[in-house]
């Protein structure tokens, strides 16, 4: 059984918070949970993300998280889904959690017409080179938290203001630019149902 939680538009630190605890209390019969999130505007760096990537952050918060990853930005019109999994009970690795959150991403943005793709390289989701999702995970006591990122309607300029995931020359983008108009919820239900499908099989 899987819980998910829709928390609405939330501050980054509140619920980062949140999650540590979360993960600190859980027990081997816990429930795992995906929290459907939106943040206000933040820019978070990963634990071994260089404060050098952040070229001018302006008034937009810059906080140190623990994730994995470099540099990204987080606002309203991004979907963010966390992933509070017990790996351990799943017999999943990080590698396979990661494949995972990138197909449900993939097969989401397929049931709206865009075709995307994950790169060996460089953990996420692309359309023609430009990311459009990102994921940025913690793992401790064999469970996960953190998750996923992905760019629906939002305002994408404090991205020029950082070297996303820590590259200087990468582009992101987003659904609203690709010609697809939906809800963010709407856009979360397709990607939790993935994740879940997943967590099933």
């Amino acid at each position: 059984m899987v819980v998910i939680r829709h928390l609405g538009l939330q501050d980054y630190e509140i619920i980062w918070q949140d999650m540590q605890l979360f993960n600190q209390k859980r027990n081997a019969e816990t429930a795992d949970e995906l929290w459907v999130v939106e943040h206000f505007p933040v820019y978070t760096l990963g634990l071994n993300g260089k404060r050098e990537h952040v070229l001018n952050a302006g008034r937009i918060p810059v906080i140190n998280s623990d994730r994995g990853g470099q540099v990204t930005y987080h606002g309203p019109g991004q979907l963010i889904i966390y992933t509070l999994l017990d790996l351990k009970r799943l017999n999943w690795g990080v590698r396979q959690l990661v494949t995972v959150l990138e197909q449900a991403m993939i097969s989401a943005l397929a049931e709206h017409g865009v075709l995307s793709a994950s790169r060996a390289d460089a953990p996420g989701v692309y359309v023609d080179n430009k990311k459009i999702g990102s994921i940025g995970l913690r793992i401790k006591k064999n469970c996960s938290y953190h998750g996923l990122s992905l760019n629906n309607d939002m305002d994408l300029r404090p991205f020029n203001s950082i070297n996303t995931c820590g590259y200087s020359d990468l582009k992101v983008t987003q659904l609203a630019d690709l010609g697809v108009a939906i809800d963010t919820n709407e856009l979360a239900n397709s990607v939790t149902q993935a994740i879940t499908t997943a967590l099933q099989t």
